[in-house]
């Protein structure tokens, strides 16, 4: 269901956020993530230089 690779990583996880979470904890609760896996599709955005930007609630 979710993307491997990380440049479609980014705009699922983004449209996600966009259309259907408003934080990335309830993304992660949403989607049934464990912490584990929450932290793999963030260090996996981080090597493409993309961070978490709270205040925007997206991965820019």
């Amino acid at each position: 269901m979710i993307p491997n690779d990380p440049v479609m990583l980014l705009s699922f996880i983004n449209t996600q956020l966009r259309d259907n979470y408003t934080s990335l904890e309830l993304l992660k609760e949403g989607l049934s993530l464990s912490e584990e896996e929450m932290k793999a599709i963030i260090e996996k955005l981080e090597v493409i230089d993309y961070k978490y930007n709270e205040a925007l609630n997206q991965f820019k």
